[in-house]
């Protein structure tokens, strides 16, 4: 299916930037704007959309459509010379942005035979676009999210029976796919104790003891949209630092979240954050960004980060996560995703925050 607004809205976008062409070659982008998601391997694959609205999907005729997509196609096979067809189709054009991701080996020649244009990351365009979620893309989203929420309960009774981190995986896919969705949105972390202390630890055969910390950082997708969400538990029993740290590590996303509205910029939400976690005497424990966009892809262009210029907007969806990890000892992450509204933000989990302790 073609969606019509979405291009008219890039369209749009790139006539006021002066863009004739542009060549998009992400498969999450394309799969955006027509519903048709391929993976081409090391085969060209590019949509083209064009100022003058005349927009073309190239595409081998290896790849199988099950509808028609209601766009010009040009077909090529693997002995046809796709990208000198893309550089016949676009070498008019002064201005042309190409996607942020396009390898090197579409790019260059292009560039060599259309020496009369000039090339720009134009993935800006698409992605400004892409960070406003639609009605449709909203209502996936929050189902997204509500089967992460009631999937992260059944992955709470399977830590108490104390299965390795390695062996929650399968049974965390499992669950997601009892419940109507189509697998993970990223490789889950599990990670117990000090392993905790590592934010993107890869589960091994680490088994739980009493007093380990518990991050579960979890998504799922659903009808092509992800979620996101990370929780820390306590098994059997909480030191007094780790509630200190689990307490601390909740104030800085509760005020964040709060903070939440249209016309903030995004940098200072994670100043918020960062602050409060600094003041309780951790600041260097926070090592990374507040929080990243999401929705076909679970990390998408835009970052909630002090680096961050982007101002929100209402129908952005991204995640407020900060946490506290102590080298050698645990780690605290809590993560939601929210939504900016009109006044403010929805917040798309519901699933607890106080701090649990798991028997």
């Amino acid at each position: 299916m073609l969606h019509r607004n979405r291009i008219e809205k890039i369209t749009d976008k790139m006539i006021k930037s002066g863009c004739d062409y542009l060549l998009i070659t992400d498969p999450a982008s394309i799969d955006y704007l027509l519903d048709y998601y391929n993976d081409p391997h090391e085969r060209t694959y590019m949509m083209v959309l064009a100022k003058n609205h005349h927009h073309k999907l190239f595409l081998n005729k290896l790849f199988y459509l099950k509808e028609d997509l209601d766009l010009s196609i040009e077909w090529f096979s693997d002995t046809d010379d796709s990208l000198g067809m893309i550089a016949d189709f676009i070498k008019e054009g002064k201005l042309i942005g190409v996607d942020k991701n396009m390898p090197a080996r579409w790019l260059i020649p292009l560039m060599n035979t259309c020496q009369l244009s000039h090339f720009i990351v134009g993935s800006y365009i698409l992605d400004e676009v892409r960070g406003i979620k639609d009605h449709e893309e909203q209502k996936l989203m929050i189902q997204s999210s509500k089967i992460n929420d009631k999937a992260m309960d059944q992955m709470k009774h399977c830590l108490s029976l104390n299965y390795s981190e390695k062996e929650m995986e399968p049974l965390l896919l499992d669950t997601y796919l009892s419940m109507g969705a189509s697998g993970h949105s990223f490789e889950p972390i599990f990670g117990y104790g000090k392993n905790g202390a590592d934010p993107h630890h890869i589960g091994d055969d680490t088994h739980l003891k009493a007093g380990d910390s518990i991050i579960v950082d979890m998504g799922c997708i659903y009808k092509g949209y992800c979620s996101d969400m990370t929780r820390t538990f306590f098994y059997k029993e909480v030191s007094d630092k780790q509630r200190e740290v689990y307490e601390l590590v909740l104030k800085a996303q509760t005020a964040a979240e709060a903070a939440v509205r249209p016309g903030i910029k995004l940098k200072d939400i994670d100043q918020i954050a960062r602050d409060i976690i600094t003041e309780g005497g951790y600041g260097a424990e926070f090592n990374h960004r507040l929080g990243h966009f999401i929705g076909r892809l679970c990390h998408e262009a835009g970052e909630v980060s002090g680096s961050s210029e982007i101002i929100a907007k209402e129908g952005m969806i991204f995640s407020i996560e900060p946490g506290i990890y102590i080298k050698g000892e645990f780690g605290v992450r809590i993560e939601d995703l929210v939504m900016v509204t009109r006044d403010g933000c929805r917040v798309l989990n519901s699933y607890p925050k106080e701090l649990t302790v798991i028997d």
